[in-house]
């Protein structure tokens, strides 16, 4: 029988149990230091709660309701129940997944898990761990690349995260910014162009992209890669779970079904369980094709390691410290929901993608907004009609703020900008007044959604016709 669990009760029985355990130590009062002033306490509770629940209105800075399906904005929602207890259970004792000694339950279930993942992607003998988040994860994949390709550097398309620079810059090694096509994709004929330059050692393929959406064609990119001597990490925080989909044959992922099968072949991959995978901030995990490369990781540490000669996941990561509640928590999520198609987690990513795809399909009989590409995952972009580029940004801005603002029916969407070049490629006949506009952006990532796309729409269309003369 399938039940909605209530994490409270998940957290009584899991503290129950802890309790039973600690008295097996024997009676151990707390410190007096640790009292808290009971009042003070109350006093800091409220102002708490009051902040954690205040609605977001103009400059206030309220909380905005990322489990509702009123939220389509950015790629946030909160975790499974069945995650949000593991995570409370396992914080009560605060493992420590760096030496063995430091959470060694919590540590096995971090190899387990990671070993799932690893699975998923079709990675046979991989080595992993999980971090404190994609960030951290890809800077991880690019310092072993740095160290595998002698320090040469690294290509990532324009619609790449900016990050990847950023990380190129702190692992000291030169970053060439691919551009992309109309849809958000790396470039293939750049990309050899770049690559028949030498000084690339490692491409970053994305999938899928934080402004679009967008699937890059791994597939394809890699034999072009292997074909100049290059390696290939794909950063997949956002969509690498979709993998779970690409063997189906239901065409929810279309052409990027194959693109998701490829990711077997790359060298290293990122993936977020903080994102599809339901889990509480911060939880990535990095993977890598080749165990051996753990060398590059390599150290002495005069104070830990010593409790076991099995692998310590601190001999492999660049972090120390790090949450074993992490571990713990996606371990329990995909005992729940495991990493299955047709049951545990892939129902919830197909809701999103159907979401995506409706919500889309509503757009092209809205009055007001105009669809600017089709979904290739759960992000749609569209924009207000608008006869100019300056037009269409100054639309899109009022929509997202009037959409935001309103305290009876209030929708939470985002921006984002793209050039005047890019939007003439989807708005035919669009005077490019201005180098670029915002448009407005969707992330349908809750299944939620799936039950709301027709209402989210009305009502944004209903607000972009407030910009047009003639309207209220």
């Amino acid at each position: 029988m399938r039940t909605h669990p209530d994490p409270l009760d998940l957290i009584r029985r899991g503290y129950a149990a802890l309790d039973a355990w600690d008295a097996e130590f024997g009676p151990a009062d707390p410190h007096p230091a640790l009292a808290v002033d009971a009042e003070r306490l109350g006093a800091a509770l409220d102002e708490y709660l009051g902040r954690m629940t205040a609605a977001p209105r103009g400059e206030t800075p309220g909380m905005y309701p990322f489990g509702h399906p009123r939220y389509a904005g950015q790629m946030l929602k909160p975790p499974h129940p069945v995650a949000l207890a593991a995570y409370a259970i396992a914080a009560r004792v605060n493992p420590n997944n760096h030496a063995l000694d430091g959470g060694p339950p919590t540590s096995a279930m971090e190899k387990e898990v990671v070993a799932e993942l690893a699975a998923m992607v079709g990675f046979e003998t991989p080595l992993g761990h999980l971090t404190g988040g994609g960030t951290v994860a890809n800077l991880e994949a690019l310092f072993v690349a740095r160290e595998e390709t002698g320090g040469r550097g690294i290509a990532v398309s324009a619609e790449g995260h900016y990050t990847h620079a950023r990380m190129a810059g702190v692992l000291g090694v030169d970053c060439a910014v691919v551009a992309s096509d109309d849809a958000g994709r790396i470039d293939l004929s750049a990309l050899d162009d770049t690559l028949r330059a030498g000084n690339v050692g490692t491409v970053v393929l994305t999938m899928t992209t934080t402004g679009l959406g967008a699937v890059d064609p791994v597939a394809d990119a890699i034999p072009l890669c292997r074909a100049h001597g290059a390696r290939v990490h794909v950063d997949a925080a956002y969509g690498g779970f979709f993998r779970l989909l690409a063997d189906g044959d239901d065409g929810l992922l279309g052409d990027g079904a194959r693109h998701f099968r490829a990711l077997a072949d790359a060298d290293s991959v990122v993936i977020d369980p903080h994102k599809h995978g339901l889990q509480p901030y911060g939880c990535g995990a990095v993977l890598f094709a080749d165990p051996a490369v753990g060398r590059h990781y390599r150290h002495d540490s005069p104070y830990t390691y010593f409790t076991s000669e099995k692998l310590h996941l601190g001999e492999i990561s660049l972090e120390c410290s790090r949450p074993g509640a992490a571990a713990g928590a996606l371990w329990l999520t995909l005992r729940a929901l495991p990493l299955v198609a047709d049951d545990g987690l892939g129902p919830i990513l197909a809701a999103g993608l159907r979401a995506a795809r409706a919500f889309h399909d509503r757009l092209g009989s809205a009055e007001h907004l105009a669809p600017l590409l089709a979904p290739e995952t759960d992000i749609v972009v569209y924009a207000p009609v608008a006869e100019t580029v300056s037009a269409l940004d100054a639309r899109s801005a009022a929509v997202f703020q009037q959409a935001m603002d309103d305290p009876d029916d209030p929708v939470f969407v985002s921006l984002y900008r793209l050039s005047a070049d890019r939007l003439r490629a989807h708005l035919p006949g669009i005077d490019g007044d201005a180098p670029a506009a915002r448009v407005l952006r969707s992330v349908l990532m809750k299944p939620e959604h799936e039950g709301w796309t027709d209402r989210l729409v009305a009502r944004l269309d209903a607000l972009a016709a407030r910009g047009i003369v003639g309207h209220p």
